[in-house]
């Protein structure tokens, strides 16, 4: 049942009779002609020069402390007042079923 019927097995090529033959007589040339080892290694390059650290003064920590803050704030506000919107909608939407529930049970009673 779980044997592949495609292709048949006793036509399947395993891996050793492959159908694509390996290449043979395959030489490739030497990279150059030149055939010399270098004498000398190679020049080290120079470093590039270090960059200048970051100095940390008090007043840049203030600021980043109060940039920080805002962000926080503003996110939390929007995350927020988007959940209240949600809130908001799922009332209505409930309040709009309960009174469609009750004009659709008793037609008569209008």
């Amino acid at each position: 049942m779980f044997t592949p019927k495609i292709p048949p097995p006793d036509t399947a090529p395993t891996p050793a009779t492959s159908l694509v033959p390996p290449p043979t007589g395959l030489v490739h040339p030497p990279a150059c002609a030149c055939h010399n080892a270098p004498t000398a290694p190679a020049p080290v390059p120079a470093a590039p020069p270090a960059r200048p650290a970051v100095q940390f003064t008090p007043g840049l920590l203030l600021i980043a402390t109060a940039g920080g803050t805002a962000v926080v704030l503003v996110v939390g506000t929007v995350l927020v007042s988007m959940l209240l919107a949600t809130a908001i909608t799922a009332a209505s939407v409930a309040l709009c079923a309960v009174i469609l529930r009750s004009l659709l049970n008793r037609p008569n009673n209008r």
